[in-house]
């Protein structure tokens, strides 16, 4: 059974506050509720309401907002709320309950944005759909994915990678987009419109993309590899995800002074863009890390 864990994100408004939980909670459906009353389909939302501060309950994805009322602070009673939340969900508690509730559909937005590669689509949700980013290259590796099962379906079809709101599609050239780019983007929209698991709950511990594991592997780490990998995080990877692809740090050889690091989704196996990323990664450590690195090694995912 994979465990529920929950962070405290603070927002711009200061009566608001979101417990992030490390998994989806709803089936990329929205409630809000202003009251006891309201908070009938959930039973979650219901027992946060006993809190005499509570004012607005807010769930959705991944995540609970709740609005205090000015009777306390939020530095003083946060911790007390997460730990609730935590506990009530890994005692299986309901969040919403299905018979009782009856949301509206919310219409799911996607769009296929090309890449500069041209064996790659990128095709863009208007919410989010994964709290980690996920590659499969196979059938047989997408086991926790019934999103990415479902895609591999298609014959043409021959990577999938899923990041928080897009999945890249990696096309065999047997097709052509202008064919199939329709189809993938309706078969996608509907998928999430149905409310289906993208992936499943235990993924992020499969895949040892919990914050928890992340973080562990990041701490063992030495200097010089904790710097590379936050040039990599700054300046990097925006870049190469508005063009739906990743790029992860795989070591360093303090001895050769090489860097590995991994393309996956879009940056994968595009010659052009495994050389532009390749070059440009090296000089810009070189120039940041003077005298650490001397060579980056770009292996595609």
């Amino acid at each position: 059974m994979n465990t529920f864990k929950v962070s405290i994100q603070k927002t711009s408004n200061d009566n608001i506050i979101k417990f992030e939980v490390n998994q989806f909670i709803t089936k990329h459906q929205s409630f809000e509720f202003n009251n006891i009353d309201e908070a009938k389909p959930s039973p979650l939302a219901k027992q946060l309401f006993y809190l005499p501060f509570i004012k607005k309950v807010y769930i959705s994805g991944n995540f609970i907002a709740v609005e205090r009322y000015n009777i306390v602070e939020w530095e003083d009673v946060q911790d007390e709320v997460a730990e609730q939340i935590e506990a009530y969900l890994n005692d299986g508690g309901l969040v919403i309950d299905d018979a009782s509730s009856s949301p509206k559909k919310i219409p799911v937005t996607v769009y296929a944005e090309s890449t500069p590669n041209p064996s790659v689509m990128k095709f863009v949700v208007n919410k989010k759909i994964a709290t980690s980013l996920y590659e499969f290259t196979s059938i047989d590796e997408a086991k926790l994915s019934p999103l990415a099962t479902a895609l591999f379906h298609f014959p043409f079809v021959k990577s999938v990678f899923i990041e928080e709101n897009y999945i890249s599609i990696t096309k065999y050239d047997m097709a052509e987009w202008q064919d199939i780019t329709l189809e993938l983007r309706e078969f996608i929209k509907s998928f999430i419109e149905d409310g289906k698991n993208i992936v499943l709950p235990e993924a992020t511990e499969e895949f040892k993309q919990s914050t928890e594991q992340l973080d562990h592997q990041f701490d063992a780490l030495d200097d010089t590899s904790k710097e590379i990998i936050n040039i990599l995080e700054e300046y990097v990877k925006p870049a190469v995800a508005s063009d739906g692809g990743n790029i992860q740090f795989i070591g360093y050889d303090a001895e050769n002074k090489n860097v590995s690091v991994m393309l996956q989704g879009a940056c994968s196996g595009c010659p052009s863009s495994t050389f532009t990323l390749k070059n440009g990664i090296e000089n810009m450590l070189q120039q940041m890390l003077p005298g650490k690195v001397n060579t980056v090694e770009a292996i595609n995912g």
